[in-house]
């Protein structure tokens, strides 16, 4: 396994921070400034340049911190593995995850629970972004895993299909739209309350009304809130007809706190997908955690 030394120089070279790398590391800053000279000392070669109060990467730095990047997954893969093999109960490692709001909210909640009761020892830490910062997020190595709606296309990113979704419209049971059937070419003056550019839920109404002959721009779009509670919460008190995703809005529906409105001609699915760096290997837990989502909800 990793020695102390290269875990702080990777913290180090994770947060671009000394002080940020004592406090994530619980060490003094002292301290890990004498784990990362030891290691400069024993590699013989300036893993750093530091600037004043900023520190940035050598080019020898550089190439360390991809290669810990590649050895601590098969570091948490080896711990996962053997855990298994000894006792489930005792399998370790990390699973660090990142996804879309209607993901984050309504779906992965069930799927960490079940792997959390399987693996008790597993670490799982949840970054809840949209679909664009979740993309992000994977690219800086700040999650190992991700969830978000639709395939990008981006040749640094590993796609594999998860499961459909739908997004409905919905508005307040007191809006005047509440229980009627509306046609495709009043979005023109219907005002309406969106979510938040970057959105996966956005991009799937853009796209599907794209295909209709409706352009973004022809929309009376009055409003646009970050995050799916924040706009369903909103939709409730006002009379803006909204996009959102049907399972965000299922209790809703039920409890008739909200209406549907059906759309003549209109109807928008989409595809949600697990995304990993491409190249890596799927360690022991992200096969697993994958695994378990599809079992569940396929």
């Amino acid at each position: 396994m990793l020695s102390t030394s290269y875990e702080v120089f990777f913290e180090v070279a994770s947060c671009q921070s000394f002080s940020k790398a004592s406090r994530k590391l619980y060490l003094t800053q002292p301290a890990v400034s004498k784990h990362v000279k030891k290691l400069e000392h024993e590699l013989g070669i300036s893993l750093f340049i530091r600037q004043g109060n900023t520190i940035s990467l050598t080019q020898a730095g550089k190439k360390l911190y991809e290669s810990l990047h590649q050895a601590k997954i098969i570091q948490n893969s080896i711990k996962f593995d053997l855990g298994v093999i000894k006792k489930l109960e005792e399998a370790r490692g990390t699973l660090s995850l990142g996804s879309s709001t209607t993901l984050s909210l309504y779906m992965l909640p069930k799927i960490i629970s079940l792997v959390h009761k399987k693996y008790p020892n597993i670490q799982i830490q949840l970054l809840n972004r949209n679909t664009e910062n979740v993309l992000k997020a994977l690219l800086n190595k700040e999650i190992d895993l991700g969830v978000i709606e639709g395939e990008h296309k981006i040749s640094a990113v590993s796609y594999q299909y998860f499961t459909d979704d739908e997004v409905i419209a919905v508005c307040s049971v007191h809006s005047p739209f509440a229980g009627k059937t509306i046609d495709l070419q009043d979005l023109r003056q219907i005002p309406l309350a969106l979510r938040e550019q970057g959105s996966g839920t956005l991009s799937a109404l853009y796209e599907a009304l794209e295909k209709k002959g409706l352009k973004p721009k022809e929309l009376n779009v009055n409003i646009k809130i970050g995050g799916t509670e924040a706009l369903k919460n909103f939709l409730k008190e006002d009379v803006c007809l909204g996009f959102l995703p049907r399972r965000s809005v299922s209790l809703e529906l039920e409890n008739k706190t909200m209406k549907e409105v059906e759309i003549e001609g209109l109807t928008i699915h989409r595809k949600f997908y697990f995304i990993m760096r491409q190249g890596e290997e799927q360690a022991g837990i992200i096969r697993e955690f994958i695994k378990t989502a599809r079992l569940h909800y396929n």
